[in-house]
């Protein structure tokens, strides 16, 4: 368990793994940095088009859990570019699963009360 929480976590501190602005270090690594971008791209996204499908956003998901788990299990090195792209569309994915997750408690939630009243 140490060890996960470790590589969960580590990677922030580690400046290969993070992106500098006139010669500071951001305080998240470009993953992260790229998931915070993807949950503000997906709201503007959701104000001015709308929604996407959840099996969509679920796809979004799998080039995070790609390069992450394969960098995790060493079978490859990631870039900051390709961890700072795979977190923005994990991010936008995020926003909409919650989304669905939330509507789709409201419609449950609705239909729960329309059968008691009748």
């Amino acid at each position: 368990m140490d060890k996960v929480l470790h590589a969960l976590f580590a990677c922030h501190r580690l400046p290969e793994r993070s992106f500098f602005h006139r010669g500071k270090q951001f305080p998240i690594c470009a993953r992260c940095t790229g998931i915070l971008a993807g949950y503000l791209l997906g709201l503007i996204y959701a104000i001015v088009v709308g929604a996407i499908p959840l099996l969509i956003a679920g796809l979004l998901l799998l080039p995070l859990i790609v390069d992450g788990g394969l960098q995790y299990i060493g079978k490859w090195h990631s870039t900051n570019t390709r961890r700072f792209i795979t977190g923005i569309l994990a991010g936008v994915a995020v926003d909409f699963l919650i989304w669905g997750i939330v509507t789709a408690g409201f419609s449950h939630g609705k239909l729960i009360v329309q059968h008691l009243i009748e």
